[in-house]
């Protein structure tokens, strides 16, 4: 299991493409989070130095996300704390 940033749909096909040729499971969790709450969770002020033009390509602010269309597990900030969406994933990964 990693976390990752990958905001470009195409480097996350080839990675599921990569993980089925070597048969192995693969499961995409899109954490659907609007970028306010990310911003309002960010202990570093990375969002705020983006918006202030002292870092460029920041995912959200002045760098595309693109959403993912077939993730296998959509989780959003409404449905839970992230404890609870902790567990969701781990139970939908033991369930695979």
């Amino acid at each position: 299991m990693a976390a990752l940033i990958s905001p470009y749909r195409a480097d996350r096909d080839k990675i599921r493409a990569q993980h089925e040729k070597a048969g192995l499971p693969f499961v995409e969790v899109f954490v659907d989070t609007p970028v306010e709450i990310c911003e309002q969770r960010d202990p570093k002020g990375m969002y705020a130095k983006a918006r202030a033009g002292e870092i460029s390509d920041f995912t959200g602010v002045n760098a595309p996300y693109e959403a993912p269309e077939n993730a296998e597990l959509v989780l959003r900030p409404e449905q839970g704390d992230p404890e609870q969406q902790a567990a969701t994933i781990l139970d939908y990964w033991l369930s695979v």
